[in-house]
């Protein structure tokens, strides 16, 4: 993880690009771009009832590529270079529309308001018990029934100086899924030409909300379709995890990772021990579970080193910082080989894996976690970088 440096800089300088400001009608304010990169919006596909979506294309000056559509702020593709350059596509998803709309596992999409599960679909807030739509067993995951991730967003593309991008922006109502108060969302994508792709996440509303944002790509760095992650090296900065119970739902113990299957401070591969006989794997099914980010001598709202991971064949390497105290580790348990992909790939068991930047899960219904709690006045603000290299860069 040697990278914080460098971003720490492009954070000062996407700061006023990305978030926009404080106000919430800002927009970022076009300039030259970065040398080399480029962004383009075309027509993608209409959903049900004829509303247009659009994809955005977004390369750098290294010839790194997103594509992403207005329809879950989607990413349909993420090329990035192999240790001898050639461009391989490292994100799971579908070819057109219809796959996301028929039975995609939140492939690429923004996940709101509320990432990750809350138990029994329910919370108190202020002496109010506000039920939520149960889209997991009795529990509720990733926004219920259609979050953020089934939605048209508003999109702009952006180019200046720190490089090219996309802002997805929309109102949720009061009463969406369950949750209290409009809620005005907007998520940035930025692309550098020092191949770091930034996530700004930006939030007001007009009445107290839990709020959770974060971003469910599944990556294979060895390429989509490719076959399974298990050979994939990760370290987690993180000496904490949440155990949970059987529904996934934290019991809210902050227990240490040593001496466990999930101490990832030093690398191991992610097949290593995920047959280990713990009754936390046999909960997840394997790996399904919130880290707790090691952020000691970090301020709150500043970027920290969080996750890499190395693919010993292609060489490329992902480094992942985030402002975020947490941080679920997905490795793909559910895919079972009934979900064809793009160029005809099968996603077979654990061919893909989550890195989800975010709050703890259950945390309206867990004091002791770190608050979610969004109240008038406030400004939710959260940063996710990724950064692509490999075992051959300097």
């Amino acid at each position: 993880m040697r990278r914080l440096a460098s971003l720490a800089l492009s954070v000062v300088l996407l700061v006023a690009a990305a978030c926009g400001g404080s106000g919430d009608d800002a927009q970022p304010q076009a300039s030259p771009p970065g040398e080399g990169g480029s962004v383009t919006r075309a027509p993608f596909d209409t959903i049900p009832g004829g509303e247009a979506v659009s994809v955005f294309t977004l390369t750098n000056a290294k010839g790194i590529e997103v594509r992403a559509i207005d329809y879950g702020g989607i990413i349909l593709s993420l090329k990035v270079p192999d240790r001898n350059g050639n461009l391989g596509d490292v994100a799971l998803g579908y070819e057109n529309l219809g796959g996301y709309l028929e039975e995609s596992p939140y492939f690429g999409a923004i996940i709101g308001r509320y990432g990750n599960r809350i138990g029994g679909a329910a919370f108190e807030l202020d002496g109010e018990t506000y039920t939520l739509a149960a889209n997991d067993g009795t529990n509720h995951l990733h926004g219920g029934g259609v979050g953020f991730d089934k939605v048209v967003w508003n999109a702009e593309a952006f180019e200046n100086e720190n490089g090219v991008g996309v802002v997805f922006s929309r109102i949720s109502p009061d009463g969406e899924e369950g949750y209290p108060g409009d809620l005005s969302v907007r998520v940035t994508y930025t692309l550098t030409d020092e191949n770091e792709l930034f996530f700004d996440y930006l939030a007001t509303t007009d009445a107290a909300t839990p709020v959770n944002l974060t971003q469910h790509t599944y990556f294979n760095l060895a390429g989509q379709g490719s076959g399974g992650v298990l050979g994939h090296r990760l370290e987690i900065l993180a000496s904490r995890y949440t155990p949970v119970d059987e529904g996934l739902i934290p019991t809210g113990e902050l227990a240490p990772v040593e001496g466990t299957p999930f101490d990832f401070r030093t690398f191991h591969t992610i097949g290593e021990r995920i047959g280990a006989d713990h009754p936390q794997i046999a909960f997840g099914g394997g790996y399904d579970h919130n880290w707790v980010l090691d952020r000691e001598g970090v301020g709150e709202g500043e970027l920290a080193p969080a996750v890499r991971v190395e693919e010993p064949t292609s060489g490329r390497v992902m480094e992942v910082y985030t402002t975020e105290p947490g941080l679920q580790f997905y490795s793909g348990n559910f895919l079972d080989g009934t979900i064809t992909g793009k160029d005809g790939a099968v996603y077979t068991h654990r061919s893909g894996f989550c890195l989800e930047t975010q709050h703890f899960p259950d945390s309206p219904n867990q004091t002791a976690f770190p608050s979610t709690i969004l109240r008038p006045g406030a400004e939710y603000r959260s940063r996710t970088v990724y950064v692509f290299s490999d075992t051959g860069s300097p």
